[in-house]
Order: structure tokens, then sequence, then C-alpha cells
């Protein structure tokens, strides 16, 4: 049996000012930095070492992973977030309300199943080809959602809340199957 951590970013300037980011990307801000050395000190306080490590192509997911690590690693396209089209960089008051089903794709954006399917198979080759024990990938909120969804039927954990930033994602992998067994949200109140 393998585990696959799967976190989200810390939190990004566009975070701050509520704009849509999905392919469009945006700097880390300091208490982005400090969520992720938050995460960092999560995994170091329950000894868990990183084997391999995986990061989205953007800029906020493979700055978050560097604050949590300091292994080589591989960007990976298939692990960037919802293509929101014309939407990118817009205020997030325009998004439609949940669940967003294709409404993007009109605007040159991803449909959700299409989304959802990339990340999934990503994630699933990801595993596959890779032999360590325990990995970590840092990706999306929506695409940590998606891959929740697409593996529902394995698991009794969910979470019907926010996927809030720095969040992980515990994942066991066997037989080409995933489980989530663990939700970890850390309380940033402090900084």
């Amino acid at each position: 049996m393998q585990t696959l951590y799967l976190m989200r970013h810390g939190e990004t300037l566009f975070n701050q000012l509520h704009k849509v980011q999905g392919w469009c990307d945006s700097p880390l801000t300091e208490r982005g930095i400090k969520q992720a050395q938050m995460a960092k000190a999560y995994f170091e306080q329950h000894h868990i070492l990183f084997d391999s490590a995986y990061s989205s192509t953007s800029e906020r997911a493979s700055d978050t992973l560097e604050q949590i690590t300091n292994l080589p690693y591989q960007r990976v396209k298939g692990l960037k977030e919802w293509n929101f089209g014309r939407f990118e960089g817009e205020p997030e008051y325009l998004n439609p309300p949940l669940p967003y089903g294709d409404f993007f794709v009109p605007y040159g954006g991803e449909k959700e199943m299409d989304f959802r399917e990339r990340i999934a198979q990503t994630l699933l080759d990801i595993m596959k080809n890779d032999t360590s024990h325990t990995i970590l990938a840092v990706s999306h909120g929506a695409a940590c959602r998606q891959f929740m969804r697409n593996w529902s039927h394995t698991s009794d954990v969910d979470h019907q809340g926010r996927i809030n930033n720095c969040c992980i994602l515990k994942f066991e992998f066997l037989n080409d199957q995933f489980k989530l067994v663990e939700i970890i949200n850390h309380d940033f109140s402090a900084i």
C-alpha cells in the first residue's frame, strides 16, 4: 500500500483579493507562506517523511511545496486547477452558485467532468508509476474536491465545507484504488 498526501496550496494574493484563480496564477502571501510552514510542522510532528513529491505547474503550488520539503519534485500540468476561461482573474462574485457544472465551457473553460477525469487520471498515473511509499502532491482547492468526489464511493470520510488553504487529504492507494482516510485542516487563527 502507498500513501498519498494531496494538499492545497497556501493563500495567494488572488485569494486575498477574492479573484477567480484557476489556470492564472498569483504569488503566495506572507500568510500563505506561514500556512505552508505550519503544514510542514504538522508533517514533522507526525514523523511523516516523503519519498517523492509532485506539484501543479502553477507557481503557487510549487512555492507551497518548496516550503514543506527540499526533495526534488516534478511539476505536472495535470495537477493544475480548473480552467475557468474568461472568468480567470475576475472577481469571485461573478461565479455562479455551486455546483458549477459546465458553466465555464461557453467562456473557454473546462467541463466539470473533464476536469475531474484529468485530476483523477493524473494522480492515478503518478501512483502507478512511482514505487515510493509516501508521496506528496500539491494542487488546488477545486482539484482536491473533484478528486475526493471521484473516490467518494471508497471512503466514509467526507468534508462538505471549503477545502481551505494548505488542507491535507490523506489517501491510501492499493490495487489502483484510492481511499480517503483523513482530512487535516489547520487552525491558522494565530497567523
